[in-house]
């Protein structure tokens, strides 16, 4: 139940979609992994995602393009992914190949967030859940990528 208190502090402007949608991004790699590993349907796993304690705190619309979005592209975003791998995506582990898909729909799909944001955040779920170090290969990655991917958006912040 969202209710403000009167005399209650504010948060920054965005503060809670940020976590929101950080907590989406978390859901949506969970839902990636059970995909990638089970091959169970996306309904189900957004019915059963949709049980799990904490799911009604996280921004709901977001999390269901990012997994939806993410399943429906796969096979364009791993020929995209995989010219920065050092192996083919098949081999990466399904919670790495999970994070960088996440993230590389975000890169190609969801322009509205700031790349360097997209990389953070891929970097954060590669540190909650890849293996040790990992996060510095996501960074590398996704780095690359939107460098292909952005680079609009890297100009621009460059020359301003």
């Amino acid at each position: 139940m969202n209710s403000i208190k009167s005399g209650s502090a504010r948060k920054p402007a965005g503060a809670g979609r940020r976590s929101a949608r950080h907590r989406a991004r978390q859901f949506a790699v969970q839902g990636l992994y059970q995909w990638l590993l089970a091959g169970t349907a996306v309904a189900t796993i957004e019915q059963q995602l949709a049980e799990t304690t904490g799911f009604d705190k996280i921004d709901t619309a977001y999390f269901q393009c990012l997994l939806r979005g993410a399943i429906g592209a796969q096979a364009e975003l791993e020929t995209l992914i995989a010219p920065y791998l050092d192996r083919p995506v098949r081999e990466l582990s399904p919670v790495e190949r999970g994070i960088l898909l996440l993230a590389g729909f975000e890169l190609m799909r969801s322009i509205e967030v700031p790349y360097r944001v997209v990389i953070n955040e891929a970097v954060e779920l590669a540190k909650t859940y890849g293996g040790t170090d990992w996060h510095k290969y996501v960074n590398g990655v996704l780095d690359n990528m939107a460098g292909k991917l952005r680079d609009l958006e890297i100009n621009g912040a460059t020359e301003g």
